[in-house]
């Protein structure tokens, strides 16, 4: 069978390579000149089954008015006349309940341990290097009372499968001496061992290489401009280079991936949430982090690539606009010197944004669509590194009429 794969980001990147290594003969299209150059670029840098708790939950509803107030909060919004953007945050606000956050969790944990497996097994057998550090990754918190939280959220995933730790402040600077500066405000953390970090472009660069010794063809710096259907089916899609058709098709364009369905009459509620990050040289390698880590107050992750940190966070709904605000990309940054002071050449940070294509449930979007031989396999939010190739492996299964390994049920578009 003839696979178009839209996007060559993680998600489009390892569904190629899955759907190849299955027998497949696949094209993948993307405007950019090389693989991984939008969300997958510079992302956090974390594989985190343990931070499968949706941002739609009761303690992000509780926090929210304050933070819609702040212009450097962790979740901030920029009011506009965007009908999408007010219908996805009326569809946020529902999935803000217990019962839904529990569900929407449960959901998301299953996909982002299958993908973590998926990607252990890759790497056993490709040797795929991506400056991976395997320490795991704390979680920390300075509240008492979100500490406890985050254990009650932690005690039920243990029971999904998931292993973790709860510690004290004294465990947290033993897993991670970098902390020692900050021992005394840290209430403790939740440690996932199993979790691990790495560079998400230079995995997707490297399996896209894989994928091409594979037979994928990637037709970079190519425009996608509309799908073309008739009877029920994809006939084809148009691009600035012409039409290219095949048996089925993958929409998988992260944020891109609602305004070419919408003009196709699918509506997907995908909207794109900009993330900053911070990568900053050290200059004292042997002081700083290894272990990577999430600092829940000001919600960033850091983790260590090279002789470098990752800072990355925040969730900014400005529709489609990439352009860097200064003070929240600020923002980052100083959480993480706060943290970590005196390792990084602060002055030498280099600064990016990207989209995150984030769902009202915070579950990606994963399945068949009403179009008989188009997928989607988009939504992942900030979650597309860690479950990257446990959603490419199952979307090449279900295209392959086969079973994953893994029950979608609640995935697929047809939930909106």
């Amino acid at each position: 069978m003839k696979v178009i794969v839209l996007g060559a980001g993680i998600i489009g990147v390892s569904t190629a390579y899955y759907l190849a290594r299955a027998g497949h003969e696949v094209v993948v299209l993307d405007r950019q000149p090389a693989p991984g150059l939008e969300t997958s670029f510079a992302n956090g840098g974390q594989i985190s089954a343990s931070h499968a708790q949706p941002w739609a939950n009761p303690a992000t509803l509780a926090k929210l008015p304050g933070w819609l107030l702040r212009g450097d909060a962790p979740l901030w919004f920029r009011p506009r006349l965007d009908p999408a953007m007010w219908a996805f945050f009326l569809r946020f606000l529902a999935h803000c309940t217990p019962a839904r956050a529990r569900d929407n969790g449960e959901k998301a944990l299953r996909l982002a341990l299958y993908s973590r497996d998926s990607l252990q097994e890759l790497r056993a057998e490709t040797g795929i290097e991506f400056a991976a550090v395997d320490r795991g990754i704390l979680h920390i918190y300075r509240s008492a009372r979100d500490l406890a939280r985050a254990a009650a959220v932690a005690e039920r995933f243990r029971a999904l499968g998931l292993e973790t730790q709860d510690i004290n402040a004294n465990a947290c600077v033993g897993i991670e001496p970098a902390l020692s500066a900050v021992h005394d405000q840290l209430a403790g953390a939740i440690y996932s061992p199993a979790d691990l970090s790495g560079d998400a472009h230079a995995f997707t660069e490297a399996l896209a290489k894989h994928a091409s010794d594979a037979g994928v063809e990637f037709r970079m710096d190519t425009k996608i401009v509309r799908i073309a259907q008739m009877g029920g089916r994809v006939t084809g899609i148009l691009t600035q280079r012409g039409m290219v058709t095949g048996n089925a098709y993958v929409c998988a364009l992260g944020s891109y991936s609602t305004p070419l369905l919408r003009d196709i009459g699918m509506p997907l509620p995908i909207y794109p949430a900009k993330g900053y990050s911070a990568t900053v040289p050290l200059n004292t390698p042997h002081s700083a982090p290894r272990t990577s880590l999430t600092d829940d107050d000001h919600k960033i992750v850091i983790s260590r690539i090279g002789d470098t940190l990752r800072i990355a966070g925040t969730a900014e709904f400005d529709g489609y606009n990439t352009q860097i605000n200064e003070r929240r990309a600020r923002t980052v940054l100083d959480a993480g010197i706060k943290l970590f002071p005196g390792v990084m050449e602060a002055d030498q940070a280099e600064f990016w944004t990207g989209l995150r294509p984030l769902t009202p449930d915070s579950v990606p979007v994963i399945g068949a669509t009403r179009l008989g031989n188009l997928y989607i396999n988009s939504g992942h939010g900030t979650l597309g590194w860690t479950m990257g190739c446990g959603s490419g492996r199952a979307m090449a299964e279900l295209i392959s009429g086969r079973d994953p390994g893994l029950d979608l049920n609640g995935f697929g578009p047809d939930r909106f």
